[in-house]
């Protein structure tokens, strides 16, 4: 496992880098950024799940919701390696 601070840190260069891709990454690919993103952030989701016709909200919604009880260090780690997997298409 990954020391608190070094995970912390390679978040944060990690979250930098992902916003400055060369290309757009496709709308499934930045919902495992997303929802990783916010969990690690904010942690558990807490706001109301968007109506059926706000598609992309919604989707957004339950790409946070699905990391749910993750903790915030785990979810930081799961965002760096997500990162690494994309970064040689993206950046």
């Amino acid at each position: 496992m990954v020391s608190i601070d070094v995970c912390c840190l390679q978040f944060e260069q990690a979250s930098e880098l992902a916003k400055n891709f060369s290309k757009k990454p496709s709308d499934s690919e930045f919902l495992e950024f997303y929802g990783l993103f916010k969990q690690a952030t904010v942690g558990d989701v807490n706001i109301d799940k968007p109506g059926a016709l706000d598609l992309k909200k919604k989707a957004m919604w339950e790409a946070w919701n699905s990391h749910k009880g993750l903790s915030t260090d785990a979810a930081k780690e799961a965002y760096v390696k997500v990162y690494e997997k994309y970064a040689p298409k993206y950046a």
